[in-house]
């Protein structure tokens, strides 16, 4: 894990994401003005929060929110607590978020926020002051038609609720839609806990039918097991496929004959990680886990864990992004003359935002759907982006799906801000 840490404080988010930009507008009638526009967040937050610690003293925590493009629609993106939260990396979530929204073609931007913290170091009421501080500061910038936050990593309903009940409590309205992710009982969707992990198995299915390959008894590995990660494993392993390694920061496991994702689970949320299962043919790092020969790789880690040199041993046959960043593009460069299929995070671990986005609706219509609707509603959207990427795959020979599902959604970027106009 070490040798991945250090990868990815090398690699510079934003860079790659520019990069995706770049490779996409070769195939795209556009002009050198408007591309330098789409590849850059149109405003960044940036904030140092002053917060009182249980033990009386101040805390002093750097803060942001990236509004990267609303030319579709509201800004839409998580907030994550993490101590590598940085500038450039809520640049560049945000700016893939733009481009997932686009090509699920859902009427939302691309936004993203997060705080320098690890959470594991102070306790509910110190987090709760810090979420709330932070809640007060996204107050201007937020809403139901302006910016619409939402979970990510090291966040969930309880602070979606922290700050959803900030906002109203300040503006004195109810306003269920200014955020996403909630608990059910404070205006959140069936499905939404499910869903990005959804979205990536889904994917993996509608590639390995675009292959003609078989998904039933697929060997899978999936590198991450936090929400994404788990709940991938777990519908993989409904679909007929077999769940052979998986990982989480302090390690990983393998069995050939197949893992339970449901008791990995339990064991890293009683015993804190997964290498606490020990009914395992070999315990493995994260490094070896990426690259074992297997059908179906899923990287549910953070940003940049496989790089060049990694990628040329790598031994998956498709690679479905439930991370967002995993790959960077010289990872793409090599696997793309291995022929590894890889779907890219914007189509991959969008059910996340797509169901956020029904979540947003359910709040605007105080009407709520059920579980089997949404699930529903997001496989239909899916496969149709899944279409959609194949088909400009085909018709402009890109070199390799990522660059195919960026031309889609950059040219939806293109018409609706053409479409607008511009005014002073």
């Amino acid at each position: 894990m070490g040798e991945l840490l250090t990868v990815m404080a090398e690699e510079n988010p934003f860079e790659s994401l520019q990069s995706q930009l770049d490779a996409a507008a070769a195939h795209l009638d556009i002009g050198d003005d408007e591309l330098t526009r789409l590849k850059h967040p149109q405003r960044i937050l940036e904030l140092n929060l002053s917060v009182e610690l249980d033990d009386d003293s101040i805390g002093s925590f750097r803060a942001f929110r990236s509004q990267f493009n609303d030319d579709r629609g509201p800004y839409k993106g998580g907030i994550r607590y993490h101590p590598g939260v940085s500038r450039d990396e809520v640049k560049a979530l945000s700016g893939w978020m733009t481009y997932k929204t686009a090509i699920v073609d859902i009427p939302l931007g691309g936004a993203k926020g997060g705080i320098v913290i690890d959470p594991a170091e102070y306790s509910e009421a110190e987090l709760e002051r810090i979420t709330r501080s932070y809640a007060v500061e996204l107050r201007p910038i937020i809403g139901e038609d302006q910016d619409i936050p939402a979970p990510d990593v090291n966040t969930g309903q309880r602070e979606m609720n922290w700050i959803k009940d900030t906002y109203e409590t300040l503006e004195n309205v109810t306003e269920p839609g200014v955020i996403t992710g909630k608990d059910l009982d404070s205006g959140g969707s069936e499905g939404r806990v499910e869903a990005t992990g959804r979205s990536v198995v889904l994917a993996a299915r509608e590639a390995f039918d675009y292959l003609g390959k078989d998904l039933e008894g697929a060997t899978v590995a999936v590198q991450g097991y936090g929400n994404a990660g788990w709940i991938s494993a777990k519908l993989i392993d409904e679909m007929g496929a077999t769940v052979v390694a998986v990982s989480d920061s302090s390690g990983g496991i393998y069995r050939e004959a197949g893992l339970d994702p449901a008791t990995i689970k339990d064991v890293k949320r009683d015993q804190g990680s997964v290498v606490e299962y020990t009914a395992v043919d070999e315990m493995i790092t994260n490094e070896e886990l990426l690259t074992l020969d297997v059908d179906l790789l899923i990287p549910a880690a953070l940003e940049n864990a496989i790089d060049a040199e990694i990628a040329t041993e790598v031994s998956a046959d498709v690679i479905s992004e439930a991370a967002n960043g995993p790959l960077t593009p010289g990872a793409d460069e090599v696997l793309e003359d291995e022929d590894v299929l890889v779907i890219p995070d914007i189509l991959a671990n969008a059910g996340g935002v797509t169901v956020s986005y029904f979540e947003w609706v359910q709040n605007r219509q105080r009407f709520y759907w059920s579980e089997e609707r949404v699930n529903e509603e997001l496989e239909a959207i899916i496969v149709e982006a899944f279409d959609d990427m194949i088909e400009a795959y085909e018709e402009n020979d890109t070199a390799n799906l990522r660059t195919a599902a960026y031309v889609v959604a950059m040219q939806r970027v293109i018409n609706s801000y053409s479409e607008g106009g511009n005014w002073p």
